[in-house]
């Protein structure tokens, strides 16, 4: 069977051909019927020419949209204004009609229809590009981190440690909340999880940088690309409970550094997409974001500026900007933020570096001044952040003082600690949600709708 994506680009001319794929329409003649298959591998559709001589021909056009078929037939030039090549089919198999009503027969289908019906939004236009996005920012992210000798880690999904301090983790825990009544109580009345599965309280992990980072202290460049959770009880079109995170760690690396790896790694996935994804970008661009790829283009050709938090801060209070939240040293900045100086002052993508440590993990160096951290966002037109990282706290006595004032429990971090013990160096990373960078290349607005079964509150149905 030779996928769609293949033969749209016509090397296979009056050869006989297998395709599979699913009815997006069925259209009847006088002695022959069209069929517009696609397979997924492609936005176009390949028309199937059906003649009424084919014995189960009946059975055919009596296919209702979506139904499944196996076509053989010979590929050859169309005649038609539509398509430049067809296959005549000399047998079609139909190997799953649909019963009762097709849900997605509806061409004004709405994206929150969709989302209702995951299991089938993949046949769409829409979500086929959107999943090969996806799929071609996937490749493009282990060829740039191949070709750069980094090694690929599996980090834990299950985990102690509260990395970034939000508190906002999932439980992982063997006790039966059913029976409350069971749950052994210590004499202070809290639950004992020296008793549970693992012996202590574990989480889901939000982040696998910690344990990224004792593998570039052996190993010099990682990177991580996995799943990662986060329990926060938002619903806005930015947030899931379960997302994709890549999180490399280089030894030996600075701030700087690990901004200028950060400002290439996110060229060359939009260069790969330009290259590779030219069809889906043009059915984005249609249909959800005019100027999209012009937008993709700036920034894939654009040097990233540079600007300190601080003087974000002053350009933000200078700006005649009306903003929603005010702007004062101290806060995180918002995606208004972001998006003004980004898209109004440096006309382009912007790294912002060291930030107040009162807002920032506890791990990330401290800047001389003794209020600010070696931190840095990147910051793109049309999304505002994209990556968020920082050179690590190398020294032992200042990583324990940044634990003790986030009022974390320093015996959590025994083996973290041991790094700077034990050959530690000077190290730095980023990471980046692979579905904020699906947002951005496709245009979708809705964080929901990159990501192939989305985890919300209140959502997970499949």
């Amino acid at each position: 069977m030779t996928p769609l994506k293949q033969l749209l680009k016509g090397d296979n001319i009056d050869q006989e051909v297998v395709v599979g794929g699913w009815i997006r329409s069925l259209r009847k003649n006088k002695g022959f019927s069209f069929i517009a298959l696609n397979d997924g591998t492609i936005t176009h559709e390949l028309q199937i020419v059906v003649d009424q001589k084919l014995d189960n021909y009946e059975k055919i056009v009596k296919c209702n949209t979506g139904a499944c078929l196996l076509i053989k037939g010979k590929l050859v030039r169309s005649q038609g204004k539509n398509q430049t090549i067809e296959v005549q089919a000399s047998s079609v198999e139909i190997h799953g009609d649909v019963e009762g009503d097709y849900p997605l027969q509806k061409k004004s289908t709405s994206l929150e229809f969709l989302r209702e019906n995951a299991h089938l939004r993949m046949r769409t236009k829409t979500f086929g590009a959107v999943f090969r996005v996806r799929n071609a920012l996937s490749f493009a992210t282990h060829l740039f981190f191949n070709q750069r000798n980094f090694i690929n880690v599996h980090t834990p999904i299950i985990t102690a440690s509260d990395a970034e301090g939000a508190g906002d983790l999932f439980r992982v825990s063997t006790f039966n909340i059913r029976k409350p009544e069971t749950l052994p109580l210590k004499e202070t009345g809290k639950v004992d999880f020296a008793q549970d599965f693992f012996g202590k309280e574990t989480y889901l992990a939000c982040t696998g940088q910690l344990e990224a980072e004792a593998f570039a202290l052996g190993m010099s460049n990682v990177y991580t690309f996995g799943p990662t959770f986060r329990s926060e009880n938002s619903n806005t079109p930015r947030h899931l409970a379960e997302f994709w995170m890549i999180e490399p760690e280089m030894s030996f690396c600075d701030l700087e550094g690990a901004a200028a790896l950060a400002s290439d790694y996110v060229k060359f996935m939009i260069d790969y997409c330009l290259k590779n994804c030219s069809d889906e970008l043009a059915f984005f661009e249609e249909h959800y974001q005019a100027g999209l790829v012009k937008k993709l283009e700036l920034v894939n050709n654009s040097q990233f500026e540079k600007v300190s938090y601080t003087d974000a801060i002053s350009i933000l209070n200078n700006s005649t900007e009306t903003f929603e939240y005010p702007v004062k040293w101290g806060m995180d900045l918002q995606t208004e933020h972001e998006r003004y100086l980004a898209e109004k002052h440096f006309k382009g993508p912007v790294i912002v570096t060291d930030y107040p440590k009162e807002i920032k993990a506890f791990y990330m160096r401290l800047n001389d001044d003794g209020k600010t951290v070696r931190a840095m966002d990147v910051l793109v037109p049309g999304i505002g952040e994209l990556i968020g990282g920082s050179q690590r706290e190398e020294r032992l006595d200042m990583l324990k003082k940044r634990i003790d004032e986030c009022k974390l429990k320093r015996k959590d971090y025994r083996w973290y600690l041991d790094l700077r013990r034990h050959g530690g160096c000077q190290h730095s990373g980023f990471g980046l949600g692979l579905e904020r960078m699906v947002m951005y290349v496709t245009g979708m607005s809705n964080i929901r709708d990159v990501i192939p079964f989305p985890r919300t509150p209140k959502n997970v149905e499949y």
